[in-house]
């Protein structure tokens, strides 16, 4: 029996630790972990139990990017389901940013495409020493715009438009001088400097807390409309079915360079 893609545990306090559940793949997320990401965000954030959401990644890594096999598979679909697809990581990282509570993340190994857009989502992220990261989406022939907006808020457009660009590969330390982690403690840590803010996180009022993010987000136009889910969406699908995302997603299965590359 396949195991789920997102698990969900709760402890005495109200703090849900939400654990990204495909290790085997580096956690890369597919429609079924989205669509748990959406409706596990959904539910707890009408949970008036809930204190705080730890976000983790199961295995050696904490969140590699889009599995290319369901990316495949999109752009070759048809456009309204392309769309969809697209639409589903829109949401997700919507969900993420503008979820009630406080929220956190604990990440270790590789932190990718759509890791990197958690990361910028919460409101405290914790990098192990050992940690990478990358917006690699262009190495691939595909466009980052579902986490676009979320990249900027964090990293302000200098840094993300060189790393979403280039596409490099860069370390913990690069990632808190940028703004995109909090803090860098080595792994064995981390564990204890997480269970400190979560200590002091409890001391604040959730009712508060809502507030605070809701005023934060709302004015400084931080929320996205559906209309501008959707436009982000609709060009992330159209740059993965053109000719160089095409392109790119076959050369990545076939472990060559992509025709562009010299």
């Amino acid at each position: 029996m396949e195991e789920p893609p997102l698990l969900v545990a709760r402890d005495a306090r109200g703090v849900v630790t939400a654990t990204l559940n495909r290790p085997a793949l580096g956690n890369a997320y597919n429609g079924a972990m989205l669509e748990a990401l959406i409706e596990g965000l959904a539910t707890l954030a009408r949970d008036a139990t809930v204190r705080a959401l730890v976000i983790r990644g199961a295995g050696r890594h904490f969140q590699a990017g889009a599995d290319i096999g369901w990316l495949s598979a999109a752009s070759a679909a048809p456009p309204a389901e392309a769309h969809a697809a697209s639409l589903l990581t829109t949401r997700a990282m919507a969900a993420l940013n503008e979820f009630p509570r406080p929220t956190l993340a604990v990440i270790h190994g590789a932190c990718f495409g759509g890791g990197v857009g958690i990361a910028c989502c919460v409101d405290v992220a914790l990098a192990s020493t050992g940690a990478s990261f990358g917006i690699t989406e262009v190495r691939v022939g595909v466009a980052p715009s579902p986490i676009s907006t979320h990249m900027v808020h964090a990293m302000g457009l200098r840094q993300a438009r060189r790393y979403a660009i280039t596409g490099e590969r860069f370390g913990a330390e690069e990632a808190r001088r940028i703004g995109l982690v909090h803090e860098v403690h080595p792994p064995e840590a981390l564990e204890a400097r997480l269970a400190e803010i979560l200590d002091e996180t409890l001391l604040s009022s959730p009712a508060a807390v809502a507030v605070t993010k809701a005023s934060l987000l709302g004015a400084n136009g931080l929320t996205l409309t559906a209309r501008e889910m959707e436009e982000l969406a609709r060009e992330s699908w159209m740059q993965r079915a053109s000719a160089e995302g095409r392109e790119g997603l076959a050369a990545f299965r076939e472990k060559r360079r992509p025709r562009w590359a010299p």
